[in-house]
């Protein structure tokens, strides 16, 4: 099995997205993780059309956004006044999304599609900085409030298909996200268990000799990964990355590790 997308896959990615809006305030904490997004355009192209699941919609069964122009979530708080006037126009892909929807169905999946709910920033952030002239119709997908990190690659397994359009599939989290960590502002001091898991989940993700069977059981029994529940103290943030290795169901390429808010962060290509 190859470790690269082909001419006929449509690109997975999984990627950390960063503290609420900092990345569009010129944090310079961010400043890796923002050159790496301005450029990552140059590998995974100009898609007809996005479709990203968000750590920041959970809903208890599969949602799709299904309306023709979608609103923003501005679902941060304590930020500068501007950032609650952020926009990004960005039409949504109806025919997208019902297509995502009748796939969830055609598996067995629970689905729904909703034609009222926006982009939160968990969407709108990154892709200001990959696609700034909002001209890519998007389409985003929930998380399922359970949180079972199986049923999270059978929704990926469930929209496999989707993998033969020109369109960009992405997962939208964060692979080091325990808040507190965070915001404890030790900048300069090595943190050996962010550091640690960071390596778990590379070689996990990337590694070839790895088979696929061992590959999923790694990542549905990933709370048993060193320092695994101290890095996501409630996984909503890694399990974008479940649904992308459901949809790719091969080794990724390793495309972005470096520090962000003083925390290693990893972002995984297919």
């Amino acid at each position: 099995m190859k470790n690269e997308v082909t001419t006929h896959d449509a690109p997975v990615l999984y990627f950390s997205h960063g503290g609420g809006p900092l990345p569009l305030l010129g944090d310079p904490e961010h400043q890796a993780m923002v050159d790496w997004m301005r450029t990552i355009t140059r590998t995974v192209g100009s898609p007809d059309a996005i479709l990203l699941i968000s750590a920041h919609w959970e809903e208890p069964v599969a949602k799709v956004t299904g309306g023709p122009y979608p609103s923003l979530i501005y679902d941060y708080y304590g930020f500068p006044e501007e950032t609650y006037r952020i926009q990004y126009p960005a039409p949504g892909a109806p025919e997208l999304a019902e297509k995502v929807f009748q796939l969830l169905r055609a598996s067995g999946l629970e689905a729904q599609n909703d034609r009222q709910r926006g982009f939160d920033h968990g969407m709108f952030v990154p892709l200001i900085l990959m696609y700034p002239e909002a001209a890519i119709p998007c389409v985003q997908l929930s998380l399922l409030k359970s949180l079972d990190p199986e049923a999270h690659i059978r929704m990926g397994q469930a929209l496999s298909e989707l993998r033969k359009e020109n369109l960009l599939i992405i997962g939208s989290g964060f692979s080091f996200h325990n808040l507190r960590a965070l915001m404890a502002r030790n900048r300069g001091e090595r943190d050996v268990r962010n550091e640690e898991f960071d390596r778990w989940l590379i070689d996990t993700c990337t590694n070839e000799s790895l088979f696929p069977e061992e590959r999923a059981r790694r990542l549905v029994e990933w709370e048993q990964a060193p320092s695994a529940r101290y890095c996501h103290p409630r996984e909503e943030h890694l399990l974008p990355l479940h649904v992308c290795y459901g949809l790719a169901n091969a080794p990724a390429l390793l495309v972005f590790n470096d520090q962000i808010l003083g925390k290693m962060a990893s972002a995984f290509l297919w």
